[in-house]
C-alpha cells in the first residue's frame, strides 16, 4: 500500500507556485496577474481562459484596462487559494505565451 505524499505547509506550496509563474502574485486570498496585450490578443486570451476555466469549474474575473489585462482567480471571501486556481494560472500563463507569440 502506498502512502499519500504530503506537500508539507500550504503556505510554501503556493510560494513555491508564485515563483514558478512568476508575474502572479497574491491579494488576500486571490491571485492576480496584468498581462499586456492588445484588444485581439485579449479576446483570443480571454476565449482560451474560459475555456480552461470551464475544465476546471473555476470562475475568474477578467478586466480591460489601459491596454492589459486584468486577471482574478479566487473569491474575496474565500477561505484560501486552491489548487485548481494555481492550476488556471499556470494555464493562462501557457495560454498568454500562444497568444502573444512569446517562447
Amino acid at each position: 500500500m502506498r502512502s499519500r505524499k504530503s506537500r508539507g505547509v500550504r503556505s510554501d506550496y503556493l510560494s513555491d507556485a508564485l515563483a514558478v509563474l512568476g508575474g502572479w502574485t497574491q491579494d488576500g486570498v486571490q491571485l492576480k496577474r496584468e498581462l499586456p496585450c492588445d484588444d485581439s490578443q485579449h479576446a483570443d486570451l480571454t476565449e482560451r481562459i474560459k475555456v480552461a476555466a470551464d475544465t476546471l469549474r473555476l470562475r475568474p474575473r477578467i478586466n480591460r484596462t489601459a491596454g492589459h489585462t486584468q486577471i482574478l482567480l479566487g473569491q474575496p471571501d474565500g477561505d484560501a487559494i486552491t489548487d485548481g486556481e494555481v492550476t488556471l494560472a499556470a494555464r493562462i500563463e501557457d495560454a498568454y505565451r500562444t497568444v502573444v507569440g512569446r517562447q
